[in-house]
């Protein structure tokens, strides 16, 4: 072990946690704020089941973004590209990164190590590039179709939900022995993933009313729904299998708004 190792060792284990400091851990690893605020991976994923609530800010942004966007009348396609755009950009890519990734491992026939090594490998396949784009482009489709129902309150509430998604993966899911996914995994339980949905529904009534919660249900289906596939092909839940609950729980957020729209 290098010295540089050694210090690095020696912060995290004599660095002061408190649950501010979790939540910032949460900021500084999932987006592009530069807080600057490190803590150990066990430290951080404590606070996992208040992820969604810490995403409202990153969607309340987004919201101010489409309400001037639409003050300058573009087009309702566009303002959804943007906002996609910049829930990716300031998430830093890292759930985009696990879309792909994952994408990558479902096009391998074989068990579930050897897709697993496919998935953790650097180099991107044409799988992964095609699960983002049709993930990206339903999920662009889904908004601009809330967006003409004048529904702006989607774009906060469908970046919540994504967390909701991510969380909702982290209870269904086993976790490995080693990667970023399992410290999120093993923080998790019942009663924390309960007060994720009520805080997430009493968020969403607030910005969205009844379709707003749909959107809650959505993003859980979409987590659950990732879980199922992730215990299928992969038998545990990686870091990558959690980032693409994300998207998948957003987009699935969005479908739910728009169903009980249309209803």
């Amino acid at each position: 072990m290098t010295e540089k190792d050694k210090q690095k060792d020696d912060y995290f284990s004599n660095e002061k946690t408190s649950t501010l400091r979790s939540i910032g851990g949460l900021l500084t690893f999932s987006t592009i704020l530069p807080i600057n605020i490190y803590t150990t991976m066990e430290e951080m994923a404590k606070m996992t089941w208040f992820w969604p609530v810490i995403s409202v800010f990153v969607g309340f942004i987004a919201l101010i973004i489409a309400y001037f966007l639409n003050i300058l009348n573009l087009p309702f396609f566009i303002i959804s590209t943007i906002i996609y755009s910049f829930f990716i950009w300031f998430n830093g890519f890292h759930h985009l990164d696990g879309v792909i990734d994952v994408g990558d491992g479902l096009m391998v026939h074989g068990s579930s190590e050897k897709k697993i090594k496919i998935m953790r490998d650097s180099m991107i396949g044409t799988g992964g590039i095609a699960t983002f784009f049709i993930v990206a482009i339903i999920t662009i489709a889904l908004l601009d179709s809330l967006l003409l129902t004048d529904f702006l309150g989607a774009v906060l509430i469908c970046e919540m939900s994504a967390k909701v998604g991510l969380v909702s993966c982290t209870i269904s899911s086993k976790s490995g022995s080693d990667g970023t996914g399992k410290y999120f995994i093993e923080s998790m339980t019942m009663p924390k993933f309960i007060a994720t949905l009520i805080i997430s529904s009493i968020i969403a009534f607030l910005f969205g009313g009844i379709i707003g919660i749909f959107g809650v249900l959505g993003g859980m289906f979409g987590g659950a729904l990732v879980s199922f596939v992730g215990k299928k092909h992969f038998k545990i839940a990686t870091g990558d299998v959690l980032g693409t609950s994300n998207e998948i729980g957003r987009l699935f957020s969005l479908l739910f708004m728009l169903i009980i729209t249309l209803l």
